[in-house]
C-alpha cells in the first residue's frame, strides 16, 4: 500500500515527496480511516512507527480554512521537547497548507504566548499545565476544539497530570473526538478511557509492550556504579559503531553524576538533559546531539518519551528501569523508521527483579553477554550502595527508651505562687466590694444592702 490509495489531497502529497516518503506503516495505514470517522480512538504501536503522522494526516486533510481565531485541534503532550518536535513535524506536513500552528509549555514567558494565542490559530499543542493556565486566564478559548488528541498519555499520568487532563477535559466541548496513541497501556490509562471516552475503537498493530524486531538487545551483568562506568567507557572507545548513543539513567543527581564522569574522557562529545536543566540548555543539547555536534547523550527517562532522533546506533541502559513500560519506551529511541537499533542494559544484583518485570512485559528473555576481561571491576561503592550495618551493641546509639526525655525539676518557692492581678487590685476589691460581673445589678444591690 501508498499514500496514494490514502485518496489524500495534493497538498499533502507535495510534503510527502518532499519528504522523502512513500509508503504508510502499519498503524498510519490502519489508524487513517478510523481517524477519518470521527470515532473515539485508541492507538496502539511501537514507538518509532510514526504514530504523530498517524493522526496528523486524516486531521489536516479534512481540516478546513477558517480565519477564525479560536483553534480547532488541540494536541496534549507530556514534555516540552516533544511540543517543539511535534509543532516541527506538523510544519513540515502542512508545508503547503494554510494552517496556523503554535506550541506552547511551561518554563517560558506566559505573557508572549498570550499574544501568540491572541493572533488566531488553528492547531494548538501544549504541555497540561501551560494549556490550563492559558485556558484559566480567559486568553485561551477552547469552545471550538473539535479534535482532542493526547500523545503518550501513559508519561502525563505518571507525572502527575491526572487532576489536570480532568479539568481540561472538564472546559472542552461535549461533542468532540478524542484520539490517543502510545507505545504502552497502563490501568490508569485504562480508567481515563472508559471515563472520557465513548465507544472508542482501537487500532491495536502490536500487543502492549512490544518492542520493535529490528532492535538487537543484550544486557552486562553488573556490580556497580564504577563498574558501570568502565564498561561504560570501554564500550564507548568503539567510535565507529557506537557512533550516536543514548545513555539513560532514571535519577536527575545519577545523570549528573555520570555526565561528570564521562566528561573525563569525552568532553567534547557528551550532553546532558534532564528536567531540572532549564529549557535552553535542554533544547541545546538534544540539537548538538541531533546534528552530530555530540555523539554522547545523557538523559532521564522522561525525555525518553517520543523523541523523535534520526540515526540513534545505540541505546544504554545504565541503569534498569524500575517500571518496564520505561524500558520499552527507552529502547524505542534507536530503531526507528525500521532502521537497524541496538540496545544494551546494565542490571546489577539488585535491579534483576526489575529485570524479570520487563521479560515478562516483552515476553522474551534478554540475551546475557560475558563481562570483559579487559574491565576493571570497581570495589567502589557509592553511599546509596554500601550496605547499612545496624550495630546493635555500639554504646554511642541508644535505644528509644533510653533516650533522656525533657528535663524536669521542682519549681522554687516563689515562682509557686498564683498570680492574683497584684496586691493593689485586691485592695481595692476588698475595699468597695467590685461585683464579679460588671453590669449585675442583683450583685450591687446586695452589696449596698450590706453597705
Amino acid at each position: 500500500m501508498t499514500f496514494q490509495d490514502l485518496n489524500l489531497n495534493t497538498p499533502l502529497y507535495n510534503a510527502l515527496d518532499d519528504l522523502g516518503f512513500t509508503t504508510p506503516t502499519p498503524i498510519q495505514e490502519q489508524a487513517f480511516n478510523v481517524v477519518s470517522s470521527g470515532k473515539d480512538v485508541v492507538g496502539i504501536a511501537q514507538t518509532g512507527t510514526g504514530k504523530t503522522f498517524a493522526y496528523m494526516l486524516p486531521i489536516l486533510k479534512q481540516l478546513k480554512f477558517s480565519k477564525q481565531d479560536n483553534p480547532r485541534i488541540l494536541i496534549l503532550v507530556p514534555t516540552r521537547e516533544l511540543v517543539v518536535q511535534v509543532v516541527d513535524e506538523i510544519e513540515k506536513l502542512a508545508k503547503y497548507i494554510n494552517t496556523r500552528v503554535l506550541g506552547v509549555y511551561g518554563g517560558t514567558n506566559i505573557n508572549t504566548q498570550k499574544q501568540q494565542v491572541a493572533q488566531g490559530l488553528d492547531i494548538l499543542v501544549a504541555t497540561p499545565g501551560r494549556l490550563y493556565d492559558l485556558a484559566v486566564s480567559r486568553v485561551l478559548q477552547l469552545r471550538s476544539i473539535q479534535k482532542l488528541v493526547i500523545d503518550e498519555v501513559d508519561v502525563m499520568l505518571d507525572l502527575g497530570f491526572r487532576h489536570q487532563l480532568i479539568n481540561i477535559f472538564d472546559i472542552l466541548p461535549e461533542r468532540r473526538q478524542n484520539i490517543m496513541f502510545s507505545a504502552t497501556m497502563t490501568q490508569d490509562v485504562d480508567e481515563l478511557i472508559n471515563d472520557f471516552f465513548i465507544l472508542p475503537e482501537r487500532v491495536s498493530i502490536a500487543v502492549s509492550g512490544t518492542p520493535l524486531e529490528n532492535i538487537q538487545q543484550e544486557r552486562y551483568s553488573v556490580p556497580n556504579f564504577y563498574t558501570k562506568v568502565n564498561l561504560l567507557n570501554a564500550l564507548l572507545q568503539d567510535k565507529e559503531r557506537f557512533n550516536k548513543v543514548i545513555i539513560f539513567v532514571a535519577l536527575k543527581k545519577m545523570a549528573d553524576r555520570l555526565f561528570e564522569a564521562l566528561d573525563q574522557t569525552f568532553s567534547e562529545e557528551s550532553c546532558v538533559i534532564h528536567s531540572n536543566k532549564t529549557q535552553n540548555y535542554r533544547l541545546r543539547s538534544i540539537e548538538q546531539f541531533r546534528n552530530g555536534d555530540n555523539r554522547i547523550l545523557v538523559a532521564t527517562d522522561v525525555m525518553a518519551r517520543g523523541l523523535d532522533i534520526d540515526n540513534v546506533s545505540h541505546v544504554i541502559n545504565f541503569d534498569t528501569p524500575e517500571f518496564p513500560e520505561n524500558y520499552i519506551h527507552r529502547i524505542g529511541r534507536t530503531g526507528r523508521a525500521e532502521r537497524q537499533g541496538h540496545a544494551i542494559l546494565f542490571s546489577t544484583e539488585k535491579e534483576l527483579d526489575a529485570l524479570k518485570r520487563i521479560e515478562q512485559l516483552m515476553q522474551m528473555d534478554i540475551p546475557l553477554n560475558d563481562f570483559p576481561e579487559e574491565v576493571e571491576v570497581s570495589n567502589d561503592l557509592l553511599e546509596e550502595e554500601r550496605i547499612k550495618v545496624k550495630e546493635r551493641n555500639n554504646p554511642l546509639k541508644l535505644k528509644a527508651e533510653d533516650i533522656p526525655g525533657p528535663a524536669f525539676h521542682e519549681k522554687k518557692a516563689k515562682n509557686k505562687k498564683e498570680n492574683l492581678g497584684g496586691s493593689y487590685r485586691r485592695e481595692i476589691a476588698k475595699k468597695y466590694k467590685k461585683p464579679k460581673t460588671r453590669g449585675d445589678k442583683n450583685a450591687n444591690k446586695k452589696n449596698k444592702r450590706r453597705k
